[in-house]
């Protein structure tokens, strides 16, 4: 988990995400963007800082879920993620979320409360990857484009179930084409949702149940098919 804080526009922020590494070694230092609790605990001291200092959060999600080894259910991985999930929706500053790849599971949604959810282009939101999902379902990895399918992971599925406040627009082969003009797009949507985010306090507090309402409401009938 990768913290710290920043200024855009002359304006200061929080910012917080999750980096996968572009190459082996750093991947492997990255433990490939599956935080551990102590990620997430670092995550929500952060947040916490932000909320006292009235500094505006914005997180970033690239991440295939929350490491699932033996020593991270010791230290407490559920209640760390749903530690933050309380908190945040308790926050008195606006958070603005970005999906910058994929946000997997609780994972992401550790850092996935916003009153802004922005998606890349490109960019998945899943509960379980389409390879568990069809593992599960289907007890075959064959059956994952099936998976996909009926998950509706994309952005254009969320935007279209407002679930997604706005999708990025990436340039032709994906955002590392052009990371600078991309960067620049991102930079543009996250001003754009902070000018129009509601600072009064109740208002922070209903758009984030508002997310989290039209998170859950899916139409399991639908989707059992």
């Amino acid at each position: 988990m990768v913290t710290g804080i920043g200024t855009m526009d002359g304006k200061s922020y929080m910012f917080i995400g999750q980096q996968k590494g572009r190459n082996t070694k750093e991947s492997i230092f990255r433990n490939f963007a599956m935080p551990t609790p102590h990620g997430y605990r670092k995550a929500l001291r952060m947040m916490k800082y932000a909320d006292h200092h009235g500094l505006p959060i914005i997180t970033s999600v690239d991440t295939p879920g929350a490491y699932a080894d033996l020593k991270s259910e010791e230290l407490g991985q559920g209640e760390a993620i749903a530690h933050n999930l309380r908190t945040m929706f308790g926050l008195k500053v606006p958070i603005v979320t970005v999906v910058v790849g994929e946000g997997g599971s609780g994972g992401a949604l550790a850092i996935t409360c916003p009153n802004k959810l922005l998606m890349l282009e490109n960019s998945v939101l899943y509960v379980a990857s389409p390879e568990a999902c069809a593992a599960i379902l289907w007890k075959s990895s064959q059956a994952a484009p099936k998976a996909a399918e009926k998950l509706r992971i994309t952005a254009q599925e969320h935007y279209k179930r407002k679930i997604a406040d706005g999708i990025i627009p990436e340039p032709l082969g994906g955002a590392h084409a052009d990371p600078v003009w991309t960067s620049l797009q991102i930079r543009l949507s996250i001003t754009k949702a902070m000018d129009k985010s509601c600072f009064v306090i109740e208002c922070l507090n209903f758009g984030q149940f508002e997310f989290s309402k039209k998170a859950s409401q899916w139409n399991l009938k639908e989707n059992a098919t």
